[in-house]
């Protein structure tokens, strides 16, 4: 019986480190205070905004990562928000936007610096071939970023899009509808997008952080849409999307 007791006196002593002495034994890295943002793993890219570059992990978007942005409806200016990251696109790399709901408005993208033509816009007909495709542009290695529009995606899907972004360091962003807060997902960055209520600000994005890796965000941002931005996301007509 000497063995047991001797191993429930070691599970005791454990217990009664103090819990900072424990983290203090870990390998550099491997432990975060929840009261401060956690360090990427990988590199970041800046959002262009600095009040939401503050609020993220790194200060910028995660280059290797699933980042969801979630609205009520299309249109609210959530194009606006990655315009600073596709003006910045390197030279020779390409721009993927699969099913989106409106037509990317040309004229605003080009004011804005965005290449178009290294901008591929694709409406896949069915769901399964919206995630096969957005698989395969961020597995090409080619691809600056990919941008997606889908309703309906299930946790498996979620999950393999979150590792086909870590395998080739390219930011995914997934829009998805405002309902879909509730639901658990991988995707290490979470946004709640919608425009500003009030009238004289009509330039600018709400942005609420919903997930992030550290502390809970205190309250959302306001941030102003570029000037070469449309009222409706750089958008002028509904297509249809899977």
């Amino acid at each position: 019986m000497a063995l047991p007791l001797r191993r429930a006196a070691e599970a005791g002593s454990l217990a009664a480190t103090p819990a900072h002495d424990i983290a203090a034994a870990l390998p550099a890295g491997s432990v975060w205070p929840a009261s401060r943002l956690a360090q990427p793993p990988g590199p970041v890219l800046p959002t262009g905004f600095a009040a939401l570059d503050a609020e993220l992990p790194g200060g910028g978007w995660p280059a290797g990562a699933l980042i969801e942005l979630l609205a009520e409806r299309p249109g609210v200016g959530e194009l606006s928000l990655l315009l600073p990251l596709l003006g910045a696109t390197p030279p020779g790399r390409w721009i993927v936007c699969l099913a989106p709901p409106l037509l990317p408005y040309a004229p605003a993208l080009a004011r804005a610096g965005v290449p178009l033509t290294h901008l591929l816009v694709v409406r896949p007909e069915r769901r399964e071939d919206l995630l096969w495709s957005a698989r395969q542009a961020l597995l090409s290695g080619t691809c600056a970023c990919v941008l997606a529009w889908a309703p309906r995606i299930d946790n498996g899907a979620l999950r393999r899009l979150q590792l086909a972004a870590e395998e080739s360091t390219t930011p995914m962003f997934l829009f998805r509808p405002l309902a879909t807060a509730a639901q658990a997902s991988p995707a290490v960055l979470r946004l709640v997008l919608s425009a500003h209520p009030r009238a004289l600000q009509p330039r600018a994005l709400q942005v609420r952080i919903l997930k992030r890796r550290g502390p809970p965000a205190a309250a959302a941002l306001l941030l102003p849409r570029p000037a070469t931005a449309t009222p409706t996301a750089c958008a002028n007509q509904r297509v249809g999307a899977p």
